[in-house]
């Protein structure tokens, strides 16, 4: 994975309204940690930094971290985590994990594929995507931003398993390697088709029975009501 440049600053601002601020002024509070160095609070430019996992298929990039501290520091680190907004997806908040160039580090990658599945594209069957993404282990250099698997002589019926992804240079792909990644189901029969469309089509049918039911025991309950008023004034007369 080829490493990117980020600028970054000390930041002093660690109280909530303090942190208000910092974002209304467009950083984003950010901070490194690591056992090479003690844990670090910084800001970052928030356009900067949306450029930045815009341009990369996933949000696990290698940054060369140049930190503005009297004189510049660089630090090689991995963008561990990013808080995002739940509303606007405006990212609110960044970790990163400081890394050594020699030493092996564990991250999650996306996994793709490429191809039409001969199964698909002949047999009419449909590519399921069991898993989406995959444990790696490497040193920062080799990396992978992404693995890309190859699916066109895949067959109705049969799967890739983990094991059988191949890895690029340098890089161990962890996990069960006998889990299903990718498979091509067979196609829907008539009557699995039938089936479902059934049970789409009955599925509200009991919560609108149910409401009926409560709506007429409303009614009765009113008319009861009614009934014993009724009584209790002759009664009276």
């Amino acid at each position: 994975m080829k490493s990117v440049k980020l600028q970054a600053f000390p930041r002093n601002a660690v109280r909530r309204n303090q942190v208000k601020k910092l974002r209304a002024a467009s950083r984003v509070p950010a901070v490194i940690y690591g056992r090479l160095n003690e844990p670090m609070n910084l800001e970052l430019n928030l356009k900067d930094f949306e450029d930045l996992i815009h341009h990369s298929p996933s949000e696990t990039i290698l940054v060369d971290l140049s930190v503005q501290e009297g004189a510049a520091q660089t630090r090689l680190a991995l963008v561990q985590d990013i808080q995002h907004h739940v509303l606007s997806g405006k990212v609110m908040h960044v970790d990163f994990h400081e890394v050594a160039e020699d030493e092996k580090v564990t991250i999650t990658v996306p996994l793709e594929t490429t191809g039409e599945a001969v199964g698909v594209k002949t047999g009419g069957g449909v590519l399921e995507h069991v898993v989406f993404k995959v444990k790696v282990r490497a040193l920062p250099k080799d990396l992978p931003e992404l693995l890309v698997v190859d699916v066109t002589s895949l067959e109705v019926g049969k799967s890739i398993h983990l094991g059988e992804i191949p890895a690029p240079a340098g890089v161990e792909i962890l996990g069960d390697k006998h889990l299903s990644v990718l498979a091509v189901a067979a196609p829907l029969t008539e009557a699995q088709e039938a089936a479902a469309t059934a049970a789409a089509t009955e599925g509200p049918a009991e919560p609108e029975m149910i409401k009926e039911k409560k709506e007429d025991a409303a009614a009765e309950a009113k008319g009861g009501d009614k009934g014993g008023e009724k009584k209790a004034a002759e009664k009276k007369k």
